[in-house]
């Protein structure tokens, strides 16, 4: 049986499996008896993005966990990171989002927000999963309210508040909202913070979120900076927790350049005790040696941003993220919030007074290279002999000058190469032997 909860929460393409009437519902329904049996008369927030299908996903949700004894209170369109602001500061027992993050309009998903305002427990869904019982129709009872009108206002509060009095007066930035959850309120946070802003991508019609746009497209947005003559500009994803960043030139620069500036701004602040942050397995050598030479550290996790906020928790350190520009300071947020990195960023070049690229100078990434390799099975990477031989064979090779991590694919049947080294001509051969062994060993 296909395992409900992935990576990140429920995920899928509307109308399927998962995200079918039915068990949507049993979904809320079995949300609600989770919370009551911790408590009487739970709230649960309730919101999502600009997908056609999230409205009535969203009330699918709701009359589940109305079913089930909860009251759920619908915020409208909102960025996933202000329900995870929103249900600690409201006191409520929950939030869930409906949002497929980055995927094209006709997929959609369900994340759940705990007490504390980080992502539930792998344990907590595993235990959802076994009490789903699918819930085919309505019960009858009230219509269910419209959205809180005070809830993006509140949310921008407490941005304001989390970045400190910081003013972005005298700088241009460009913004594309890719059509998503992030088009009213980033706009409206720097322009109110004294940027000169101009947006791209900010008319969503249900179907256009993240089209040729957003942090995984953003290639519209460098030629806009690029030609506007802009400072930087900011690409979020459909639900906002996760931004890219653009330098004056057009080039993008992703979430390890994003974490240097972000690590170097807070060591040179005095804030970055300990002295280390946290990025995934994937992020490039480049990031370690550039923070290394500024007495930062690197501590690797596993791929995926609960598995950043979980190693940050356990080390604690405030700082981490991925290369897609998901990165959380746990000083400020319990998870990725794209327009909080994107304002503290935007407050890191004003206060500097220099270009981004500047910056940047002593970040330089290694030529990386990515492979994945189709597979019919799943066994130990390093139990099989001549996929271990090629694998310490690169080891080998690359020394202290680079670096290779080997894993499977989370949710498809691949093994994934992944080669950091001094030039791209050694990477691929290097990567051609590894992903011959791989195919001789266990290919599709």
């Amino acid at each position: 049986m296909t395992p409900l909860f992935g990576t990140d929460g429920v995920r899928g393409r509307f109308g399927e499996e998962p995200l079918t009437e039915a068990t949507v519902r049993g979904l809320g329904a079995a949300v609600g008896r989770h919370l009551a049996a911790r408590g009487a008369a739970p709230t649960v927030l309730v919101a999502g993005d600009t997908r056609a299908s999230s409205p009535l996903l969203a009330r699918w949700i709701e009359e589940g966990l109305r079913a089930s004894g909860a009251r759920a209170l619908d915020l409208g369109v909102l960025p996933t990171a202000a329900v995870a602001r929103l249900v600690p500061a409201r006191g409520a027992a929950a939030g869930i989002v409906i949002s497929a993050s980055h995927n094209p309009a006709e997929d959609n998903g369900v994340k759940l927000i705990a007490p504390d305002g980080f992502k539930w427990s792998d344990e907590d869904e595993l235990g959802l999963e076994l009490d789903l019982r699918p819930e085919p129709r309505a019960l009858p009872g009230a219509p269910l309210a419209g959205p809180d009108p005070g809830a993006a206002a509140e949310y921008l509060d407490a941005l304001r508040d989390a970045l400190g009095g910081a003013s972005f007066a005298g700088l241009r930035i460009a913004l594309d909202c890719a059509h998503g959850a992030a088009c009213r309120i980033a706009p409206a946070l720097f322009s109110d913070l004294g940027a000169t802003v101009e947006v791209l991508f900010d008319h969503p019609d249900g179907t256009n979120i993240n089209r040729g746009c957003g942090s995984t497209q953003p290639e519209a947005l460098c030629a806009f900076v690029r030609e506007g003559g802009f400072d930087l500009g900011f690409a979020y994803d459909g639900d906002a927790d996760r931004a890219l960043l653009v330098d004056e030139a057009g080039r993008v620069r992703d979430g390890d350049a994003m974490m240097y500036l972000w690590a170097t701004g807070l060591a040179e602040s005095g804030e970055l005790e300990p002295r280390a942050i946290v990025a995934t397995s994937m992020s490039n050598l480049g990031l370690e040696r550039a923070l290394a030479a500024c007495r930062i550290q690197v501590v690797r996790c596993d791929v995926g941003d609960r598995e950043v906020v979980r190693t940050l928790r356990a080390t604690g350190l405030r700082l981490g993220g991925e290369q897609s520009g998901h990165l959380v300071d746990l000083e400020r947020s319990t998870t990725g919030d794209g327009l909080l990195t994107s304002a503290l960023l935007a407050a890191r070049v004003a206060a500097a007074g220099a270009p981004v690229s500047e910056l940047l100078a002593g970040f330089r990434r290694f030529p990386q290279l990515l492979v994945n390799v189709p597979v019919r099975a799943k066994p130990a990477l390093d139990s099989l002999p001549r996929v271990a031989d090629a694998a310490g064979e690169v080891e080998r090779r690359l020394g202290e000058d680079g670096r290779l991590v080997l894993r499977y694919s989370g949710t498809e049947p691949l093994a994934r190469i992944m080669l950091e080294g001094p030039d791209e001509p050694t990477l691929h051969a290097l990567a051609d032997r590894l992903a011959a062994a791989i195919r001789t060993e266990i290919g599709a």
